[in-house]
């Protein structure tokens, strides 16, 4: 997916292809094991990235694919916890 197609979903489509996947593939992989971690999902592109925080998750997500918008969740809970936007942060 090339930038322009990136930035024309929207929250709410972003949010439903992330959860999509997560129930679809993820969950079997990574439950119970991976429980109380967070996974950053590019769901446009299949890519996933596991971190021990939300931050860890991201940061390595964004390190991998700096223009993309990622579905963040924390792996064994029912709640979505976050989306995650463009962009490198520094600090």
């Amino acid at each position: 997916m090339n930038a322009t197609e990136e930035a024309s979903r929207t929250r709410e489509e972003i949010i439903e292809q992330g959860r999509r996947m997560y129930q679809d593939r993820l969950k079997a992989l990574l439950e119970p094991g991976e429980n109380g971690r967070f996974v950053a999902i590019e769901a446009g592109s299949g890519r996933y990235f596991v971190g021990g925080t939300g931050g860890e998750a991201l940061q390595a997500a964004r390190e991998a694919m700096p223009h993309s918008q990622f579905y963040l969740k924390r792996i064994g809970s029912e709640v979505t916890y976050r989306l995650g936007g463009y962009g490198n942060r520094k600090g």
